[in-house]
């Protein structure tokens, strides 16, 4: 018999949270308190998985049936690290580096409960069409761009953007949800208990 388990999203994002609603899967958001401005890496996998696990850390268990989720997603352009956007100028400059090319986004996720701790990373392979500048501008003039990494999301408008993904679509968006599910069984969730019912 699987125990019930109650499952804690370490994080604010409403994409996150949007894609645990999806599956049905019952949560409580309960925020991480910490600068990430202070880590300093500039290998995108080591900065996801390190920023992953310092949120799961920074999160409280408040019993032992709990399971702290914490996650981050980087997207990275040949090695370097596109954070959120600062203004439009910065919008820009990322949208025409990824313009025509392939780039990475890795999601790296943590799970922490009061005997166990694990970390993974998913990346998948995206691939830009050529955009022209009027698109560009069309679309770093819309408020799209600013609380995204790499300054897009695949499941708004620039989703037109896309001519091709390798790896998992829901990675992109900001939870490999199917890596996920997998996980929390580990965790003696009960995830399909929520996903199947009707």
């Amino acid at each position: 018999m699987v125990s019930l388990k109650k499952l804690i999203l370490g994080s604010s994002s409403p994409r996150r949270q949007e894609l645990l609603k999806s599956l049905n899967i019952p949560f409580t958001v309960r925020t991480p308190n910490f600068d990430e401005s202070t880590l300093t890496l500039t290998n995108p996998l080591q900065k996801a998985e390190q920023l992953a696990k310092l949120k799961a850390q920074n999160v409280s268990l408040q019993s032992a049936d709990e399971i702290i989720l914490a996650a981050d997603t980087i997207v990275a352009y040949n090695g370097t690290i596109f954070e959120k956007p600062v203004d439009q100028r910065d919008a820009y400059h990322m949208i025409s580096k990824l313009n025509g090319t392939k780039h990475d986004v890795i999601t790296a996720v943590a799970l922490r409960s009061s005997d166990k701790e694990t970390v993974f990373s998913v990346k998948t392979e995206v691939y830009f069409w050529e955009l022209t500048e009027a698109e560009i501008d069309a679309y770093i003039a819309t408020t799209e761009p600013y609380d995204k990494a790499g300054a897009y999301g695949i499941q708004g408008k620039a989703g037109l953007f896309v001519k091709e993904i390798k790896g998992d679509y829901f990675n992109v968006v900001g939870l490999p949800v199917s890596y996920v599910v997998r996980e929390l069984r580990r965790f003696n969730f009960d995830v399909d208990m929520y996903v199947y019912s009707e």
